[in-house]
């Protein structure tokens, strides 16, 4: 377990429900996924390590929690503007994405 934070840490994170409006591939990364996410407001680019588990038509059209003030992040050329949000099971296991349903609408906050 990680150090104990206060909530005053825990309300500086910004996660909202986001849906993948489109995903690819990224040319010359063997495990990186470029996608296109909805907030409603605002759409953001969101790199992902999970090429080597998920096919990127897996995403489009779903709705996942993302960390979106995450500093941004250059990998392969492209910028990541956040984080998508998943379950590791360990490191040689497929991550299990936290998939949002019941009607979360494009940028609602997870609280």
């Amino acid at each position: 377990m990680k150090e104990i934070i206060k909530i005053d840490d825990f309300l500086k994170l910004d996660i909202r429900a986001g849906e993948v409006i489109r995903a690819e591939k990224v040319e010359g990364a063997d495990k990186i996924i470029k996608l296109m996410v909805d907030f409603g407001e605002f759409k953001r680019t969101v790199l992902t390590g999970m090429a080597e588990f998920y096919e990127p038509d897996f995403f489009v059209g779903k709705k996942f929690p993302f960390l979106v003030n995450l500093e941004p992040r250059k990998m392969f050329g492209q910028e990541s503007e956040g984080m998508i949000m998943a379950v590791d099971n360990g490191s040689d296991s497929k991550p299990v994405l936290i998939e949002l349903e019941g009607g979360a609408l494009n940028g609602s906050v997870v609280r």
